[in-house]
């Protein structure tokens, strides 16, 4: 279900069929192209599952890190097949997509015609050149009684802190599908230390360049992160829903606004080059492509009666945080009534969504902590400003909207923090008061900050301080969620080290809300 309407054939200059697209008159492609070097460095992905298909993608990229990638500037014809077995003895979808040099040879081909509730196989073929094969699975069918699901949440991927082995592991699940909630690259330069877990440390390894602008720039930042087999891996695994949180563009943008003071028209052409590059580089539909600086990233997905998700953005239309985004602060700005977290269109959105959900447990697929989680040390409270409790008042009108409205299993999920956390929401965190409205968990990074710890002080006196928290630790790694018409419970997947590749997994804890209580308890 799209909240907005989808591009002209005549605006995207691509005539989409059954999953296909040909060229605009004029234009020829390559008919049998020959590469110089390996076409498909870069893998193959899926995204955003419907009942009868899904997206799958992949780029051409002979040469990653070149510009032009090592492509001719010309179109270029891929053929793709999504088979019902591994071994593509019955294929059951086929076609051709153009991999256009304006999208920097990247397909996006959206398969249609599969059956429900099911996985199938896809790849690509381009010249005498064939793709990885991957695998994704179909929603099951609009409605349909589904017994359980199981899915993946992960995401904070700075390259240069650590090696993908968490996404080695998630590979190797068999999620249903895959919630992605962002910083998938970091746009920073290449540095010689970075600020661990209390220390400093040698990075493992170093991006490609300085800190990025150029949309040459945001590609080859997501060559160099695609090129990793572990993240490779994970994409062939399952179908991902993708959204971004901030590093996709600058850290802790928001709106036309970066943290440096740059003007929003000089900003805004680094948003449009960096818009352009994560499409690119996406499984995202065709509601999805950008338009200037824009990306329709908030939409909805439904897993048959079980779960209803709603997959949003909270920084394309978030204003500005308060009190100059000081760390473990607050300040009147804090209670703006002007403020804003998803922007009037996406709020009047996500409240008609809830208010129709026929799904048994609700999600908010988003990217930072609506707990208003007090960091400072003392009586007085204090704040992560970039956060739902930076944005008091429309942090209450979501939380009462649930109330009011009765919307009971309700659960977030979110990413951002680098940590692990499980708790439980109230109106006034300092102040709770009733049931709780709805549960909380916070996913840590993929690699994001290093190795990490079991706990780290500040941690411990989070836990202390906030009666509604009830779980918080600093490693790296990624959380399983198990979900049946009765109980959701979620498993926090821990690596013990990502300074090498040689990291050890582990469930470091099992925490579980069940239905009609959104208390969250020990599993």
């Amino acid at each position: 279900m799209s909240p907005f309407n989808p591009l002209s054939r005549r605006g995207l200059l691509l005539g989409l069929g059954a999953g296909g697209a040909v060229l605009g008159a004029g234009r020829q492609a390559l008919a049998d192209p020959v590469f110089a070097d390996y076409p498909f460095q870069l893998g193959v992905a899926a995204g955003d599952p419907l009942p009868d298909g899904f997206v799958i993608w992949t780029r051409l990229a002979p040469k990653p890190m070149d510009i032009g990638n090592g492509m001719p500037s010309a179109p270029v014809p891929v053929k793709w097949e999504v088979a019902s077995d591994a071994g593509f003895g019955t294929v059951v979808r086929s076609g051709e997509a153009i991999a256009r040099p304006e999208l920097a040879h990247a397909v996006h081909v959206e398969v249609e015609g599969l059956e429900p509730g099911r996985p199938y196989f896809y790849r690509f073929n381009a010249g005498r050149e064939r793709s990885a094969t991957g695998r994704a699975k179909t929603a099951p069918a609009m409605g349909s009684a589904v017994a359980a699901a199981r899915f993946g949440v992960l995401g904070c991927q700075a390259y240069e802190q650590g090696f993908y082995t968490a996404h080695r592991k998630a590979a190797e699940e068999d999620f249903d599908f895959v919630y992605c909630y962002g910083d998938y690259i970091y746009e920073g330069r290449g540095s010689r230390v970075y600020n661990g877990s209390g220390g400093t440390s040698e990075n493992p390894r170093q991006h490609f360049g300085g800190e990025i602008y150029s949309l040459d720039d945001y590609r080859r930042r997501y060559a160099q992160y695609k090129m990793d087999t572990d993240l490779q891996a994970s994409h062939a695994s399952a179908a991902w829903f993708v959204t971004w949180d901030d590093h996709e563009i600058d850290n802790n943008w928001v709106s036309a606004l970066d943290q440096d003071g740059v003007p929003p028209e000089i900003f805004a052409l680094r948003q449009q080059a960096a818009v352009q590059a994560f499409y690119e580089h996406m499984p995202l539909r065709r509601s999805a492509f950008p338009r200037g600086s824009a990306l329709q990233l908030y939409r909805k997905a439904a897993w048959g009666n079980l779960l209803d998700l709603n997959l949003l953005d909270t920084r394309q239309y978030r204003t500005d945080q308060p009190c100059n985004d000081r760390w473990a602060s607050t300040c009147a700005g804090v209670d703006a009534d002007t403020a804003q977290v998803l922007g009037q269109a996406q709020e009047a959105w996500l409240f008609e969504s809830l208010n129709r959900s026929q799904g048994h447990w609700n999600v908010l697929a988003q990217q930072i902590m609506v707990m208003d989680l007090d960091r400072k040390e003392g009586p007085e409270p204090g704040y992560n400003l970039d956060t739902w409790a930076g944005y008091r008042i429309p942090r209450q009108r979501l939380l009462r909207h649930l109330r009011d409205r009765r919307i009971g299993n309700t659960v977030v999920l979110t990413g951002d923090e680098h940590q692990n956390y499980a708790g439980e929401l109230f109106l006034d965190g300092r102040e709770p008061e009733g049931a709780p409205i709805a549960s909380e968990f916070v996913t840590t990074s993929i690699s994001s900050s290093g190795d990490g710890q079991d706990q780290r002080a500040d941690g411990r006196r989070y836990l202390a301080d906030n009666s509604f928290l009830k779980f918080n630790n600093a490693q790296r790694g990624y959380v399983v969620c198990d979900v049946t018409s009765e109980r959701w419970q979620t498993e926090f997947k821990v690596l013990d080290k990502v300074s090498d590749r040689a990291g050890t997994l582990t469930t470091r804890a099992k925490f579980a809300v069940a239905s009609g209580d959104a208390s969250v308890v020990s599993a």
